[in-house]
């Protein structure tokens, strides 16, 4: 297993809500081979970013890290710019579950 150190820690450029933590902390601790969590931002069209999760076996040098009770979520250089002010949350209406991206920052119509 490569160790990268990282330089870039992040501290309040994200939230993740207590919900959010618990779940990207029982999936990616499924996950024998993941380091964390990666959030990254596709799009940009009049539709908006869309915002999403993988994850992460191997980290990058370019990569900044958010650590939250043993949890890694990491973040590239050009997300970061996309993902300043941004709340992961995880809500469950019914049956359905999912995360949701909430950016403050975001442009309405």
């Amino acid at each position: 297993m490569t160790v990268v150190e990282f330089e870039n820690k992040l501290s309040d450029e994200i939230n993740v809500s207590p919900e959010a933590l618990a779940q990207l902390i029982e999936i990616s601790g499924n996950e024998g081979d993941s380091q964390g969590v990666r959030v990254f931002v596709s799009g940009g069209g009049c539709s908006g970013m869309e915002y999403g999760m993988t994850l992460v076996e191997t980290p990058t040098e370019f990569d900044f890290v958010y650590e939250a009770q043993g949890l890694n979520i990491y973040i590239d250089s050009v997300a970061l710019g996309f993902l300043t002010g941004v709340e992961i949350d995880y809500k469950t209406e019914g049956l359905n579950k999912s995360f949701v991206f909430r950016n403050v920052f975001a442009a309405t119509g």
